[in-house]
């Protein structure tokens, strides 16, 4: 698709440094998030995207999908993972589980359809040199972020957009000043059962509650 030419390509160019992993120096998490993208297009359906905070050392850093782990597509009986399970790559060594995504999904099992997931910083930021931890997105990167989110947006073209967590919301806030922001508990630290009373809340606004 060559409409995402310009998102991939600027992901791909983003420098590593001692903060921040990109995992889309590497070609097959790149085309991970292509097929991904790729296949949440194809749904013939309201368009939800989903903002979150950023990429976990355990999760989408080791795929390249926000929200997932390389264990989801064998943990969580969903139509839409076992569709992209075929697609994407997923190395021997990172099959590991992701609290967050496995929540996530296992919330949208029922669902008709699925939203587009993203993150305000679509890295892993870490702390100095300590790749196996993760921190939050500071000001700067959130505002790197927004590039991103823009061109996500206009090739998406979503019905309603929500925050998942408060850097989800903050940062899509700031891309588009104008829209009205939904945002939705972060299932993480105990917040699981506002998750789930947030997102249903959004499918029924589209009609699918």
């Amino acid at each position: 698709m060559n409409e995402l030419l310009p998102l991939l390509s600027g992901l791909s160019k983003r420098r590593n440094s001692h903060t921040v992993f990109n995992p889309y120096r590497d070609e097959q998490l790149l085309n991970n998030l292509r097929v991904y993208i790729e296949q949440v297009l194809k749904q013939e359906s309201p368009r939800i995207l989903l903002v979150g905070e950023a990429y976990g050392f355990r999760g989408g850093r080791l795929t390249g999908i926000p929200f997932s782990s390389g264990c989801l597509y064998d943990d969580v009986d969903h139509p839409f993972l076992e569709s992209l399970k075929p697609l994407i790559y997923r190395s021997a060594n990172d099959l590991v589980a992701e609290n967050t995504a496995s929540i996530v999904w296992r919330y949208l099992q029922d669902k008709p359809f699925v939203p587009l997931f993203w993150n305000s910083f679509p890295f892993h930021p870490h702390p100095s040199r300590v790749q196996r931890k993760n921190r939050a997105p500071n000001v700067s990167e959130i505002k790197e972020g927004i590039g991103y989110l823009r061109l996500l947006c206009d090739l998406y073209q979503p019905d309603l957009i929500a925050g998942l967590g408060r850097k989800g919301a903050e940062s899509i806030q700031r891309a588009f000043p104008e829209k009205e922001i939904i945002y939705i508990r972060h299932p993480s630290y105990g917040g699981k059962k506002e998750f789930i009373s947030g997102m249903d809340s959004l499918y029924r606004l589209v009609g699918s509650g």
